[in-house]
């Protein structure tokens, strides 16, 4: 048994999006993301995750659930196996039960391999203290010491065994899976790192998961990662992003830059907004991290060839994760400069201007591809709209495609639709835009059911609003309620349950449907979420249409009323008393008034 306190502060940690990402591939469209299901065949996408609902659901087979109920249908987990899994993504420890209870759960840990990443980090933080040589280097590189702690920078000894001192059972396994030592062929074993500035590399809860080294002499390589281990996976990690978080929310905008001394450099300077790759390219999946954190991203390249050639790979990796909501841009810094002589040369200022004026990420494709032909000719032209095809229909964001389309083929000296028809758009248009795979999203003040279309009771609108904004419920009278349906009930149950603390006000959609996942509440709670995956609500009206919705359901409870007393009275007449009583249900009705249109 799982405290349920714990299952609550587990599914507010982890990111559904994240969850299922690891197992299918997703596509943005509009406010969720989407996929073919898993759990039936199909060839358009149907299967929705909404990432501020965390909760997915599939509009052709009526799957649906939380980050829980996926790896239980996708991976055939337990409940206990399911919540285990998840708890190792976000570090957590599952506790013992209220009644004392354990769960017995045999997977293996890295919470020792955490901890190896840690002690190693500050063992390098306390040779940095004690190396002049090591000083002075990043002295001359215009780092204070208040930057160096705020990325953790440390130096790696000139020796085999240097982590001995840290770790004296150096025979350690897990030392060799975190990819601090080296084990030979001989079985002899050695540091990965010496004599070298390390910056650590921490994945999004600021946990140590691997190390990059800077060569202080002409060694080779200059620059030395860890590699692939169960903790750190190159391709979907970004150095300094931990650090850099805040300031992408507050600057509205994120830099990808190419090595850890720009990241830091330009902190030192106060940009604190840029990230850089771990000696990897730029692909969907950074990306798709930073897109979520800001609408508007900015590759920072070196303006010579091997930068130019870089920025190319980076937008031929982006086209796919697209948005029209957000803005792709390139800034090519001059020939002999990088990020951190730039800034040091010219100063925050200058830099923060070049970004701006970056180039958006359409206009750097198009004056590429128009600098490898030639206009003036018919045959240029024809190569421009050959070499831009297999580029265009990448695009996953459609209006960006439709003026990429556009803008190509009054380059090329055709029409739009001669173009269309040229990439093979015309005839089979669903072939590639996004409505193949997303479905129209829903923006109104009340949900519209879909399948078979029914009328949505007052209850039913006010179940919904509550398990949109749980906090709704403690609003709510469960005696104004009447107990007619599962919907009625499973509302009830909530506003029982809000009533004596034992759900909390901002828990979510996802943690209230998994709070009632074994009570009888359980199917029509999962059902109507699986509804609200398609739907987003208006702010600017749920507070009416909560309002007037609880006012209906009080204008019915006292119609009711009167007209069980008006036909008593025509009966056999009414006591003094209830004369009173219905006398006031009629000003009480009069009062309420009609209820608002939305």
């Amino acid at each position: 048994m799982i405290p349920q306190s714990f299952i609550q502060d587990l599914l507010g940690r982890v990111d559904i999006v994240d969850v299922i990402e690891r197992h299918l591939p997703l596509k943005k469209g509009g406010a969720n993301y989407f996929a073919c299901c898993p759990f039936h065949g199909e060839k358009s996408a149907s299967f929705s995750v909404s990432p501020t609902k965390q909760f997915y659901h599939c509009f052709g087979c009526g799957v649906h659930g939380n980050a829980i109920g996926f790896l239980m249908e996708y991976s055939g987990l337990s409940f206990v196996e399911a919540t285990k899994e998840l708890a190792g993504q976000v570090g957590l420890k599952i506790p013992e039960d209220t009644k004392g209870a354990t769960p017995t759960l045999n997977q293996p840990s890295n919470d020792g391999l955490y901890a190896a990443m840690t002690a190693a980090a500050q063992f390098y933080r306390e040779q940095l203290k004690k190396t002049p040589a090591a000083i002075e280097y990043l002295k001359k590189r215009g780092l204070t010491g208040e930057i160096a702690a705020r990325f953790g920078i440390g130096y790696a000894p000139d020796d085999w065994q240097g982590l001995k001192t840290v770790f004296p059972d150096y025979d350690r396994k897990a030392l060799v899976e975190c990819g601090l030592i080296i084990e030979n062929d001989q079985g002899r074993r050695y540091d990965r790192f010496r004599h070298r500035i390390m910056f650590p590399i921490q994945d999004r809860r600021g946990r140590i998961i691997g190390f990059g080294g800077r060569v202080l002499d002409g060694g080779e390589p200059k620059y030395l990662n860890s590699p692939e281990t169960p903790l750190f996976e190159k391709g979907r990690e970004l150095y300094g992003l931990t650090q850099a978080h805040k300031a992408i929310r507050d600057e509205a905008s994120a830099l990808i830059v190419e090595g850890y001394m720009d990241v830091v450099a330009l902190a030192q300077y106060g940009i604190g907004n840029a990230v850089a790759t771990l000696g990897t390219a730029t692909n969907a999946h950074h990306v798709t991290t930073l897109m979520r954190l800001t609408d508007r991203v900015v590759f920072c390249f070196d303006g010579d060839a091997p930068g130019r050639k870089a920025a190319w790979r980076a937008l031929e990796a982006s086209l796919e994760a697209l948005r029209d909501d957000v803005t792709l841009a390139f800034l090519f810094l001059p020939p002999e400069h990088d990020p951190d002589s730039f800034v040091r040369e010219h100063g925050a200022q200058a830099f923060r201007d070049a970004a701006t004026s970056a180039r958006p990420l359409a206009r750097f494709l198009l004056d590429e591809l128009k600098a490898q032909v030639d206009l003036d000719t018919a045959e240029g032209r024809a190569r421009l709209i050959h070499e831009a095809r297999p580029l265009i229909t990448r695009v996953g964001a459609p209006l960006l495609r439709l003026q990429l389309l556009k803008t190509t083929a009054e380059a090329g000296g055709i029409s739009q639709s001669e173009i269309e028809t040229a990439y093979g758009l015309t005839s089979n248009r669903p072939e590639r835009t996004q409505d193949t795979w997303r479905k129209p999203q829903q923006r109104s003040s009340q949900p519209r059911p879909r399948g078979r279309t029914r009328a949505v009771t007052p209850v039913g609108i006010l179940l919904r609003l509550v398990l949109d904004n749980p906090g709704l419920a403690a609003r709510l009278p469960a005696d104004l309620i009447e107990p007619s349906d599962a919907e009625s009930l499973a509302l009830i149950a909530i506003v029982d349950a809000m009533g004596i603390g034992d759900i909390e006000a901002d828990c979510g959609v996802a943690a209230l449907v998994e709070r009632f996942r074994e009570t009888p509440h359980a199917t029509a709670l999962s059902k109507v979420a699986g509804e609200l995956v398609g739907t987003e609500f208006d702010e600017s009206v749920v507070e009416l249409l909560f309002e007037d919705t609880l006012r209906k359901l009080q204008a019915d409870a006292i119609n009711h009323e009167i007209v069980e007393l008006t036909g008593r009275e025509r009966d056999g007449g009414l006591t003094s008393a209830e004369r009173h009583h219905l006398a006031h249900l009629i000003l009480q009705k009069r009062q309420l008034g009609e209820p608002r249109k939305i």
